[in-house]
Parts: structure tokens; C-alpha cells; sequence
């Protein structure tokens, strides 16, 4: 498993902006943006693995873990 595993990313419409915006909480702040959905979560998951790159390189451990917490569900749970 590739450590980018372990960091849920996240791709939603914003209305606001009028396209879609990528983000990986818990891993860094901001994202990236686009009007193709798959696009931009192509370029979130390279921004998340040179993110995880640049931790590494710095000799700073990853933040932790925001996958495997059944966050599909309880989104579904709460809408």
C-alpha cells in the first residue's frame, strides 16, 4: 500500500468557485482546482504524494492517518 493511502482525498463541486476543488484535510491546507472532476483529483493525488515527499525530505513524520476511519458512511449517516 502507498503511503498516499493513508490521506482521504476529497473532490466536490464548489458553487461558490464554480468548479471543482480538490483537498487531503489532515494532510496539508488548501488543494487544487479545475472544471474536470477527474483532473483535478489526478493532480490532488500527485500534490499528495509530493507532500508526503517533502515531509520525508525534511525529516518531519507524516501527520496522522484520515483513511480507513468509514468516512463514506458517516457522511451518508449525517446527510
Amino acid at each position: 500500500m502507498k503511503e498516499s493511502a493513508r490521506y482521504v482525498k476529497i473532490v466536490e463541486w464548489s458553487d461558490e468557485d464554480q468548479c471543482y476543488v480538490g483537498s487531503c484535510p489532515g494532510l496539508f491546507l488548501g488543494g487544487c482546482h479545475g472544471d474536470d472532476e477527474r483532473a483535478v483529483f489526478e493532480e490532488l493525488c500527485v500534490i499528495v504524494e509530493e507532500t508526503i515527499g517533502l515531509y520525508h525530505a525534511d525529516g518531519n513524520p507524516l501527520p496522522p492517518a484520515t483513511a480507513g476511519r468509514d468516512w463514506a458512511n458517516r457522511l451518508q449517516a449525517a446527510a
